[in-house]
């Protein structure tokens, strides 16, 4: 702070300075005394001559500063431009630390992290755009050549694209942690690794070509003809590639309405199995035979996609069949011992049991069970379990199980008697 302070007394000290070098430079001129003669370059006389204020710091009135190096510009321009530049850095530096404890104070009020970040994407950005537009003010009021001033006019316009480029890829990355924080909750590996970089990357080229485009046009560039190249170029490209850029989009639709994710099991079409890999050309797929398949990713973004592994139950319908000389008290014992057994295991989620038709070799009872979760090794476990169950009491109680057979009656119409052949005489 007392840096500071020392530096902002020295720019009202040197700006106060000048200002009464000017004022007094007026008042000779206004009394026509004899000193405005004796100086005819110096801020007297050019303020005698109509000529505009300028920041001279009262060195344009020193003698051996009046002398020309090069040609057409006066020694005095050189360590006042310094000055100059020295205390618009100090009033760049005052306003960068005014803009950030505004900021630090308004981000300790507030309780997301996000402003925190938003601190140090103002810090040093302010500060070179202050700077630059303060020497761009300090160009008006030093009476440098016009080639000078057109020179530093274009670095200083390049200063601030460059600054203000900064500050948007800055506020990308921002943006982009920001979303990245709100979908962390999804745990989707897939999403940050390959969607992140690819839209951070989009935006980046996309806002450096612009700042590139603009500023050039700024600085006088006929940027009409490079546009229409770069239309052509786009347009050629597009055509040959048309193919990578149908399966990139894909990726980004997949990617963004996240139909699935690693380690999913999907059914697409005919291929059926556990999703490995989605990249920006395809999607590589596990299925149930082992092989590895790759997919396209226009065909996956047009294609209907079940997932399987979403679902919230494991759905299980079976037909048992018991015989038809099983007595009505023992068929309806049996449907009671299906749901005892079923609806005893903690992993039932719901269960229907119902002795709905009459098959043609069994009494048939449907069973709808849903287990409770999308483990399917652990399903099948626990439906082997209650299956050997099943069995067991059905043995014990004596109901059999039916299979397939068919009876077969014969009728006898007539009384037919078959002879045996006679032997021949040879």
């Amino acid at each position: 702070m007392s840096i500071l302070r020392l530096w902002t007394g020295l720019l009202v000290l040197m700006f106060s300075g000048t200002l009464w070098t000017n004022v007094q430079a007026a008042a000779v001129a206004a009394t026509n005394q004899p000193a405005a003669s004796a100086i005819d370059s110096g801020a007297a006389a050019k303020a005698a001559q109509g000529e505009p204020w300028r920041l001279s710091f009262g060195l344009d009135g020193v003698g051996f500063l009046q002398s020309e190096f090069p040609k057409g510009i006066q020694l005095w321009l050189y360590p006042a431009s310094l000055l100059y530049a020295l205390l618009a850095l100090a009033a760049a530096k005052f306003l960068d630390f005014l803009a950030r404890s505004f900021l630090k104070r308004w981000s300790e009020r507030s309780k997301t992290k996000f402003d925190e970040v938003a601190v140090t994407l103002v810090d040093g950005p302010i500060k070179v755009i202050a700077f630059v537009i303060l020497l761009h003010v300090g160009l008006e009021m030093l009476p440098w050549p016009q080639w000078i001033e057109d020179y530093l006019g274009k670095v200083l316009t390049i200063a601030v694209a460059l600054s203000l480029t900064y500050m948007a890829t800055k506020f990308v990355d921002l943006f982009m942690t920001y979303w990245r924080t709100r979908s962390a909750a999804d745990a989707d590996k897939s999403f940050d690794e390959h969607l992140f970089p690819i839209i951070r990357k989009s935006l980046k080229i996309f806002l450096v070509v612009v700042a590139a485009l603009v500023t050039a046009q700024n600085m006088g560039v006929n940027i009409t003809s490079l546009i229409a190249s770069l239309s052509i170029g786009g347009l050629a490209l597009g055509l040959a590639a048309q193919d990578t850029l149908a399966n990139v989009f894909g990726a980004v639709s997949v990617l963004v309405d996240k139909p699935f994710k690693v380690g999913d099991r999907i059914k697409l079409d005919t291929i059926d199995g556990t999703v490995e890999a989605i990249g920006l050309r395809s999607t590589r797929i596990r299925n149930l035979d082992g092989f590895l398949v790759t997919v396209p990713n226009k065909t996956i973004g047009g294609a209907t996609i079940t997932n399987v592994s979403r679902r919230s139950t494991i759905k299980t319908e079976m037909n048992i069949g018991v015989t038809y000389d099983t007595p009505t008290e023992r068929l309806k014992h049996a449907t009671d011992i299906i749901k005892e057994i079923y609806k005893s295991h903690p992993m039932t989620a719901d269960l229907i049991v119902s002795f709905n038709r009459f098959a043609d070799s069994a009494l048939n009872i449907i069973v709808a069970h849903w287990w409770n979760g999308t483990d399917h090794k652990a399903y099948l476990e626990g439906m082997q379990s209650l299956n050997l169950q099943l069995k067991k009491r059905f043995d014990e109680e004596g109901i059999e199980f039916a299979f397939p057979s068919q009876t077969v009656y014969l009728k006898s119409d007539s009384d037919l008697r078959t002879t045996p052949p006679t032997a021949s005489a040879v």
